[in-house]
Order: structure tokens, then C-alpha cells, then sequence
């Protein structure tokens, strides 16, 4: 349920109200715009209440909420969130670009990256340092000293850092090296750890479960969010479906729909989504064409001796093109790409 409050409404009467629902065990969250202000009211509600809080001072309308998450929704929410990361915004006007290696090797293979990839006009650095693998004997990332260089290259390219968390026990570990807290496809139902990281006060990108449909992958975000922890990023990065072709089927469709039931900004995954390189620059270019607020892509300075996922990853020159490219999209969509703090030169 959602009240929503009289343009001009003083602060005392909403006050009033979200003392009066939280008097009935319920929680209240507020929501201030331009014109409105809409408090959402979590729990189980009684069906006379509506009638009890329209006659308050200061309601316009009660509107029930049916959908199960309340918090992600735009009904809650009506006004997009943008998420600010050191002067950076994501879900604004701006296409930010998270990229570099799917799993972190060496830090000569990462500052390559991360120098490359920010002179193409890259914004945010990418690098694993856990890897869920299908396999145990795969590589499994550097762990700990994989965040470490992580942060040292970070800091040397002025570039905010994303990377990985895989369990609960992990979060404050993670959370120390890097700027943005990633939640993979296999995690995204793993309570636990989602209300773990909604505990931080990191942004953190939610990427859609394997076969998760979206009343499922919001419903995940909304555990994240009802720990207060509203930096929330959602990433398509392809569902399973019959299709072997692709590493995964990239879902399109979920980047405006997304946008039309709930305020969080979403991403692209493309390079997981496709599981070939070679797919990677088309799917991150429909995927801008379609209102992406960024895109995720994996870079290697040599895709065929990486360690992981080195058949989706582009190589500099590749990466480069893609990134040519992006602004011609985003013009069409009123948007621009994202500059990074400091150009550095190829």
C-alpha cells in the first residue's frame, strides 16, 4: 500500500502518518518528489486501513500495491534511483561502462586492462577475484591478494572498482577493497547474503538469476533494499533457455520492462549473456538502443591464454571499436557515454 500525500502537504502531517502506520506494527518508508510525497507501508495490512488513512490530513490517495516486492517497485518508488559513486551516476542521463577481466591473473594483466580500457572510455574497473566456476579444478580466482591488486590499480587509474561476493562471511572482506559489491547469477537467491550486503552501504549490482523471471530477480533486490541499502543496480546478463548456440539467451526485453515496473537502474551483461566475443559489440549496442543505464563487458590483453571466460572476452582494439560506437546509440536515446575522472592515453 502506498499513501500518497497533497502537493504542498507540511512535513508535520506526513510525520503524523508515518507515526500513526508504524503504531500499527507496520514499517513506513517515504519518498519525497518534486510535487509528492508517497510513504509506502511494508507488512501485512488489514483491508480497512485504507479507508483509516484517507481520512488523514494531508492524503490525497491510498493505493493498494499488489505486486509482492513493494520497495523495488514504481509504485513505491516513482522517480528513478541513481546510484552516485565518486561523481559518477548510474541510472541518470549518463551509459557507464564497467570493464576488465572476468577473473584477475596477475597485476601486470590488470593495469594493462584498466589502463586500456579507460583510455576507450571506460568509467568503472571490473575483476574477479572469487570465481564461481562449474568446475572445482578450474581456476577459482586469486582471492584476497586478486582485491588487493584490485584496489592498488583502482586507485592508480582513478578508476571505482566492482568485483564479486560469493558468501555471507565474505561481505565485510570484499567490501573493504572495492566500490561496488556484485551479487552473480548463481547467488541471486542466496538470502543470506543478499541481506548481507544489504547491511553495507556499498552499491551493489544484482545480476538475474540463470532462470529467474522478474517478479523473482525484484524480489531478490528487495531484500537488499529492505536492509536500507537503496543503492541497488540490476544486470541482465541472459537466462537458460533451449538455445545452445549462446552461452545464454540475452533477455532485451527485461531492460524496458524493468524500467516500466520498478525505479532501480538495470545494466547489460552481454559477454555472459552470449559466451562470444564476437556477439559481445551487437548485444551492448541493442542493449543501449533498448535504455540501458551501463554495460558490463569482459577485456583481456589476450583472450585466448586467459584463465577464465576468455572466448567472451574482447580484446583492446575490439573493446575500443565497441566503444566508438556507443554514442551514436545513446544520442538516440537523448543520453551520452559516461567520461572518465582522468583520460588516460592509449
Amino acid at each position: 500500500m502506498i499513501v500518497v500525500m497533497k502537493a504542498g502537504c507540511s512535513q508535520d502531517e506526513i510525520s503524523h502518518i508515518a507515526t500513526r502506520i508504524e503504531d500499527l506494527g507496520l514499517k513506513v518508508h517515504i519518498s519525497q518528489g518534486v510535487e509528492h510525497t508517497v510513504i509506502g507501508v511494508l507488512g501485512k495490512v488489514f483491508p480497512e486501513l485504507r479507508d483509516t488513512l484517507e481520512l488523514l490530513p494531508g492524503v490525497d490517495q491510498v493505493i493498494p500495491v499488489s505486486k509482492p516486492y513493494k520497495l523495488a517497485s514504481r509504485e513505491f518508488h516513482p522517480r528513478d534511483t541513481i546510484v552516485q559513486l565518486n561523481g559518477l551516476t548510474i541510472g541518470g542521463d549518463e551509459i557507464v561502462v564497467m570493464a576488465g577481466p572476468c577473473a584477475i591473473e596477475s597485476e601486470e594483466q590488470l593495469l594493462t586492462t584498466a589502463q586500456a580500457v579507460k583510455a576507450a572510455g571506460a568509467t568503472i574497473l571490473r575483476g574477479g577475484a572469487f570465481k564461481p566456476r562449474t568446475s572445482p579444478y578450474q581456476f577459482r580466482g586469486l582471492g584476497e591478494s586478486g582485491l588487493k591488486l584490485l584496489a592498488e590499480v583502482g586507485k592508480e587509474t582513478q578508476m571505482p572498482t566492482i568485483s564479486e561476493v560469493m558468501a555471507p562471511n565474505n561481505v565485510d572482506l570484499v567490501a573493504k577493497y572495492v566500490d561496488i559489491l556484485q551479487i552473480g547469477a548463481r547467488n541471486m537467491q542466496n538470502f543470506i547474503l543478499l541481506d548481507e550486503v544489504g547491511k553495507t552501504k556499498k552499491p551493489v549490482l544484482l545480476k538475474r538469476g540463470l532462470s529467474s523471471n522478474f517478479q523473482e530477480w525484484l524480489l531478490a533486490a528487495e531484500y537488499i533494499l529492505a536492509q536500507g541499502n537503496e543503492q541497488v543496480i540490476l544486470c541482465e546478463r541472459g537466462i537458460r533457455t533451449f538455445e545452445t548456440y549462446t552461452r545464454n539467451t540475452m533477455d532485451i526485453s527485461a531492460i524496458p520492462i524493468i524500467e516500466k515496473v520498478s525505479h532501480l537502474p538495470i545494466i547489460a551483461d552481454p559477454s555472459h549473456a552470449t559466451g562470444k566475443w564476437y556477439l559481445v559489440s551487437p548485444l551492448a549496442l541493442a542493449a543501449v538502443a533498448a535504455g540501458a543505464d551501463g554495460l558490463l563487458i569482459e577485456v583481456h590483453p589476450n583472450p585466448d591464454i586467459a584463465l577464465a571466460d576468455g572466448p567472451q572476452s574482447l580484446t583492446f582494439d575490439n573493446f575500443r571499436l565497441l566503444m566508438s560506437q556507443i554514442p551514436t546509440i545513446a544520442k538516440a536515446r537523448n543520453r551520452k557515454l559516461a567520461i572518465p575522472s582522468t583520460m588516460i592515453k592509449p
